[in-house]
């Protein structure tokens, strides 16, 4: 493979368009731009956690999650292209059910919090849900996949369920929400 990225500072877009992979060229601030800027934020919280001590289960979990969303910036910077599909979705949902199979089910609403690496995965949950709606205000406008949009949406629930899994192993039980607790002191 050639060299991608010879060149860094380019200066094309400072008059604030920028170029998709089609070579067209669009507004910085147009929905599509929008929508892959938030999954590649998102992916940027994920190398945070990454950068955490995690179960090796989880490591590769999460790499291949960054695979997947690096795929899925390539899909949007693309229109009409198609990189995430079904099999991408199965996967995760497989994996909330691996993760998620250890857990004690839920009966109240959990704060994001407990270890650092598991409120880092509730951060990586937040993110996760506005690119899934930053992918919705795009396909109001312009033609998404749907696996895509499917793909976030799964993947909140397993960086749920991973921010649980990350609690209990570092011994830090879910921390509860008390509807209607005073402020103490």
């Amino acid at each position: 493979m050639g060299h991608r990225l010879s060149k860094i500072v380019t200066r094309t877009g400072d008059a604030g368009d920028t170029g998709l992979g089609d070579g067209s060229r669009v507004a910085k601030d147009a929905p599509r731009i929008e929508a892959i800027g938030a999954v590649d934020e998102l992916n940027s919280v994920l190398g945070a956690l990454l950068a955490e001590p995690l179960p090796d289960a989880i490591a590769k979990c999460l790499t291949d999650v960054q695979h997947d969303l690096f795929d899925l910036g390539g899909e949007l910077s693309i229109p009409g292209h198609v990189a995430v599909t079904e099999a991408h979705v199965t996967r995760l949902e497989e994996e909330v059910e691996t993760f998620n199979a250890d857990l004690a089910p839920l009966k109240e609403f959990i704060l994001p919090g407990g270890t650092r690496a598991a409120a880092l995965a509730h951060v990586g949950r937040t993110v996760c849900r506005r690119a899934e709606r930053t992918l919705i205000r795009l396909a109001a406008v312009e033609t998404v996949s749907g696996h895509s949009r499917v793909y976030l949406n799964r993947l909140s629930d397993l960086l749920f369920v991973l921010a649980r899994a990350l609690n209990r192993g570092g011994g830090h039980p879910d921390v509860l929400w008390q509807k209607g607790r005073l402020p103490s002191g």
